[in-house]
C-alpha cells in the first residue's frame, strides 16, 4: 500500500497542464460576457473617435475676435518723456531720438562729430538738411521716427548734430507756449 499511497499524493501535487483558470460556472459567465462587451465598447469608442471632429469656437471667427488676434503687441516710439512739444533742445532731441542711429552710424547715418561724413550734407545748407530730416531721407524715417517732434525741434537737432562737426549754424529759438 505504500506504493499506491505515494501515487495519489503525486497526482494531487502535480498540476494538470490542461486545466483552466475558470473553476466555477460564475467565472465562466463573467468571461463570456466580457469577451462580448470589451470588443463592443472598443468599437463604440473607435467610432466616436472617427465621427467626432473638433469644432472651432463659433465666436472665434467674428470680426472683433479676428481683429483682436491681429492687433500689434506693442509699438515703438522715440521721444523724450515729460518734455512739452516744441520745448526740447537740439541735444535733448538728439539723445532721445537721433542717437539711436547717429551714435553708431546705423544704415549709413553720419555719426555725430564725423566731419568727413557730415561735410557733403552741410554743403547742401541748413534748410535742405532740415527739410530732409522732416520728410525723411534714405533709411531715416520722417522726423527720425518720432511724429511728435515739431519742425523747430527737428531743426534744433539738425543744428546740434551739424555743429558737432565744426559748423556754426544758429539754432531756432524755442517757441513760447500760448496761454489760453
Amino acid at each position: 500500500m505504500p506504493l499506491s499511497s505515494s501515487r495519489q499524493t503525486d497526482a494531487v501535487s502535480t498540476r494538470d497542464p490542461s486545466s483552466s483558470f475558470i473553476k466555477t460556472p460564475r467565472q465562466l459567465i463573467v468571461v463570456i460576457v466580457l469577451s462580448f462587451l470589451v470588443p463592443i465598447v472598443a468599437i463604440i469608442l473607435l467610432v466616436q473617435l472617427v465621427v467626432s471632429r473638433p469644432a472651432a469656437d463659433p465666436n472665434a471667427m467674428t470680426d472683433e475676435a479676428i481683429a483682436k488676434r491681429l492687433q500689434p503687441i506693442g509699438r515703438v516710439e522715440f521721444s523724450a518723456a515729460g518734455a512739452a512739444a516744441g520745448s526740447r533742445t537740439g541735444e535733448q532731441v538728439y539723445k532721445a531720438v537721433c542717437a539711436t542711429c547717429h551714435q553708431t552710424g546705423v544704415a549709413g547715418a553720419p555719426k555725430l562729430g564725423d566731419k568727413a561724413a557730415w561735410a557733403p550734407r552741410i554743403k547742401e545748407g541748413l534748410n535742405e538738411l532740415v527739410g530732409e530730416a522732416i520728410k525723411g531721407v534714405r533709411a531715416m524715417p520722417p522726423r527720425g521716427g518720432d511724429p511728435s517732434l515739431t519742425d523747430e525741434e527737428v531743426a534744433r537737432a539738425v543744428v546740434y548734430m551739424s555743429n558737432q562737426s565744426g559748423v556754426k549754424f544758429k539754432a531756432p529759438a524755442a517757441s513760447k507756449p500760448q496761454s489760453k
